[in-house]
């Protein structure tokens, strides 16, 4: 008799229904999220099926999925925008409860299991690279959001420290700033002392003191009142105070993701397409994983990355449409790729101006060059091989 199991994941406790081969339910019980809860879900899961099991569950990762991974089961993870369409099937009223979830994944795995592929974790290296990843752009995304915050606050009453460097989160920007929190820090501020400054912090710029302080005093001046100031004088310092650990957090966890994807044979591979870098290879390497079974075709590929779009018909009406449902890091990592080859790549850039003559925006434009390239890539990643534009025909047919 085959056995289905489905578990309705929760922050403290677990639904898990077990049925049979004719939907039948044979046991149900619920796992708490604790050491104990989780090594009782395996025990009872063993005990029921006598070994391996096939668990249909709403997320592809987490502590619970990576348990009964270790456990030797199949986890075959389930949309949760399936789950919500099926739910009519098993009732009308569109009732929703943790139990009612877990009988319904594991029926959908009895009736549609052929449709949904099991999960195939990655090695042990592209976890540890995907952490560090992910880490870095949920970090990167933080400082983005200090520094739009921070230089929102100083166009309010102190637009000339907006000027004088290009990037308001660099060390030095942050550096003049806590030094120059407000105008009246700034007054006596001349060349000589700007000159001092830029020396102590080993200024690499092609400006002069003189022209950075030409715009320093060119800007529009502030109008605050003295305790206006003083309050959005401390609002600078307390902002500065939280991006600088946070740069440079985020500096050291870009040296250790450059050096941990060149020493994989998989991001070698990604690192050899025209200006993929590092940083970015190890974008695309941490969701595409290493596993050459995982995409069955390039088409594939793309669908998953979010590069190509979505057919919608009925009837006399048919539409292309953007595609929603994708590995959204994925698309933004193979995107700025794309984007990036075309200033390099005589053939990504021919490919780039054909879909702008045919009327195509530029993030259009993009993701069919990003289509074009999911092609090269999955052949590459799939046999393991570095990219040689030389065997790449249509970008030799164009150097030829």
């Amino acid at each position: 008799m085959q056995l289905y199991a489905g578990l309705d994941w929760a922050s403290a406790e677990h639904a898990v229904c077990v049925i049979d081969d004719r939907g039948t339910v044979v046991e149900r019980f619920t796992a708490a999220h604790t050491a104990e809860g989780l090594a009782d879900l395996v025990r009872a899961l063993r005990r029921l099926a006598g070994g391996s099991i096939k668990i249909a569950i709403e997320r592809p990762s987490g502590l619970v999925v990576d348990t009964l991974v270790e456990a030797g089961h199949v986890v075959v993870p389930i949309h949760p925008n399936v789950v919500k369409a099926s739910r009519p099937r098993y009732s009308s009223a569109g009732a929703k409860s943790d139990r009612g979830d877990a009988y319904l994944l594991a029926d959908l795995l009895r009736t549609d299991g052929h449709r949904f592929e099991a999960l195939r974790p990655p090695s042990d290296e592209v976890r540890a690279l995907r952490s560090k990843v992910r880490t870095r752009d949920d970090l990167v995304a933080t400082r983005v959001q200090l520094a739009n915050q921070l230089r929102s606050l100083l166009e309010t009453f102190w637009p000339g420290a907006i000027e004088i460097f290009a990037d308001i989160d660099s060390p030095i920007a942050l550096d003049f700033l806590e030094r120059y929190p407000a105008p009246r820090d700034a007054a006596r501020l001349g060349e000589k002392r700007l000159a001092a400054f830029l020396a102590t912090h080993a200024y690499c710029g092609r400006r002069k003191p003189c022209d950075l302080l030409e715009r320093l005093r060119s800007a529009p001046t502030g109008l605050a009142g003295e305790l206006e100031e003083d309050s959005k004088r401390a609002q600078v310092l307390a902002l500065v105070a939280v991006l600088r650990p946070l740069v440079a957090q985020i500096a050291k966890l870009t040296a250790a993701i450059e050096h941990d994807v060149a020493e994989l044979a998989v991001g070698r591979v990604v690192m050899s397409f025209p200006r993929a870098g590092r940083v970015n290879a190890a974008q695309i390497v941490a969701e595409l994983g290493d596993d050459p079974a995982r995409f069955d075709s390039s088409d594939h590929l793309a669908a998953e990355a979010g590069m190509a779009p979505v057919s919608v018909e009925s009837g006399k009406h048919r539409a292309v449409v953007y595609r929603f449902a994708c590995n959204k890091r994925l698309r933004n990592a193979i995107a700025t790729w794309a984007d990036n080859s075309r200033h390099i790549s005589e053939w990504a850039a021919s490919v780039y101006r054909r879909a702008r003559a045919r009327g195509c925006d530029h993030p259009h434009a993009i993701r069919i060059l990003g289509r074009a390239w999911c092609r090269v890539l999955w052949r590459c990643w799939r046999d393991l091989v570095e990219y040689d534009a030389a065997n790449h025909k249509a970008a030799a047919s164009l150097a030829a």
